[in-house]
């Protein structure tokens, strides 16, 4: 197993490029809230140094938003961030650890979200594309569609 993806020491694992090919045929995204100048998946990104935490995530255009954010510390914030921008009309999807058990997941997901489990474990790749071996947790996709809650 690598430890690196359960810390908050590696940051730069990337969504397997037809796992976001699948996602994009669906929602046409327009932003990747959270990248690298190498490892976006959309022409419009923020960058660690852009930070997509503090920047507006309904650019012109409106289009859905991408984000898989880092998995350390700071992902409560960043799943924060989703449902204020979905409440603003902006359509997001995260692709995040399955961790159903954390303050953010009942707090901002649960009951305000739709939820879909990816069976198997994923395998992110490093920003040239090459594959890790799969991901010690299960992940999930989380769709926030233009602010509307949804049932729980």
């Amino acid at each position: 197993m690598n430890a690196a993806l359960l810390s908050s020491k590696k940051m730069d694992y990337c969504t397997p490029q037809a796992f976001f090919d699948a996602l994009n045929r669906e929602f046409r995204f327009t932003l990747d809230a959270a990248a690298t100048a190498k490892s976006a998946k959309c022409p419009a990104y923020y960058t660690p140094e852009t930070d997509g935490l503090s920047s507006p995530w309904n650019l012109a255009g409106g289009g859905a938003v991408f984000c898989n954010p880092p998995y350390g510390r700071q992902i409560g914030q960043w799943v924060r961030k989703a449902y204020e921008e979905a409440q603003r009309g902006t359509t997001v999807v995260l692709l995040i650890p399955a961790r159903t058990d954390t303050t953010y997941f009942h707090d901002y997901i649960y009951g305000k979200a739709e939820i879909r489990f990816i069976r198997g474990r994923l395998r992110f790749t490093d920003e040239e594309g090459n594959a890790y071996a799969p991901a010690p947790f299960p992940s999930m996709v989380v769709i926030y569609n233009s602010g509307k809650e949804k049932d729980g």
